[in-house]
């Protein structure tokens, strides 16, 4: 099975981790992992007065310290993952890229406000979910 896991960073990513850690399932079999983080892109006039290596250093950072405790996890669990960093809008990107890698499964954490907080607050887990045609395991 192949799996794209969404990582922010937040709270919401060490429960996915809790979850994968604490489901067996998970290690067993032939699992194919790939943690992707999303790093919002820099306002275009901001970028354009920042030198390319700069600012991809910069997205660069940004994704190493969400891949850091994640890649950790990982080794301790005995299991391998690619680590994937793109830059853009998060919902749109985690579609697109589940789709364009043919994956099995997203799993992402959501802080689980309800229809009524995510009408009002735009929960990236309800744009995935309307963006992705792969199924998707929220972990709350």
């Amino acid at each position: 099975m192949k799996i794209l896991i969404a990582a922010d960073g937040s709270p919401y990513t060490r429960r996915v981790l809790d979850y994968l850690g604490s489901h067996p399932e998970f290690a067993e079999g032939h699992q194919e992992f790939v943690v992707l983080h999303v790093v919002a892109a820099v306002p275009p006039r901001a970028a354009a007065s920042v030198e390319r290596e700069l600012l991809q250093g910069y997205y660069d950072d940004e994704a190493e310290k969400v891949f850091k405790p994640i890649r950790s996890f990982f080794k301790k669990q005995g299991l391998n993952a690619d680590f994937v960093a793109k830059v853009g809008h998060a919902a749109e990107v985690i579609g697109k890229t589940a789709k364009s890698g043919k994956f099995d499964m997203v799993i992402m954490g959501s802080r689980g406000h309800g229809s009524l907080g995510s009408l009002l607050m735009g929960s990236v887990a309800v744009k995935v979910l309307g963006h992705c045609e792969t199924p998707v395991l929220l972990v709350r």
